[in-house]
């Protein structure tokens, strides 16, 4: 039997499976980064926080999320928008709206609803 032969025959296999496999050791990356997004909506509920403090917290969270290359989940800006709006501040508002119909289009009817009328939010 030759095992020089058998040996080269195994290589090939074994090789592409372990590349194949090194592939997979990182795991998927997430579609969305939650960083901050879901305490600051839990503080928000339970009104123990100041709006201003609630827009500061969800700032810093999206300067992590997009400093990692990363994409805010679904309704980050809208939020952020409503706190926005909720210290007078229609222009912020306004920009996190139209962010959150950018990176979500599905959620366009809702956005031009908070947009016609931002400060009652």
């Amino acid at each position: 039997m030759n095992y020089k032969r058998t040996i080269r025959g195994l290589c090939l296999p074994i090789t592409a499976a372990a590349v194949l496999l090194s592939g997979c050791a990182n795991g998927p990356r997430p579609l969305y980064q939650w960083t901050g997004y879901q305490p600051a909506v839990y503080d928000y509920l339970k009104g123990e926080k100041a709006p201003q403090q609630q827009i500061d917290a969800l700032e810093k969270a999206l300067q992590e999320i997009r400093g990692k290359g990363n994409t805010p989940p679904p309704g980050f800006h809208a939020q952020l928008g409503m706190l926005y709006a909720s210290v007078g501040n229609g222009t912020q508002a306004m920009q996190q709206f139209e962010a959150e119909k950018e990176l979500f289009p599905e959620s366009s009817a809702y956005m031009d609803f908070l947009m016609k009328t931002p400060k009652q939010h």
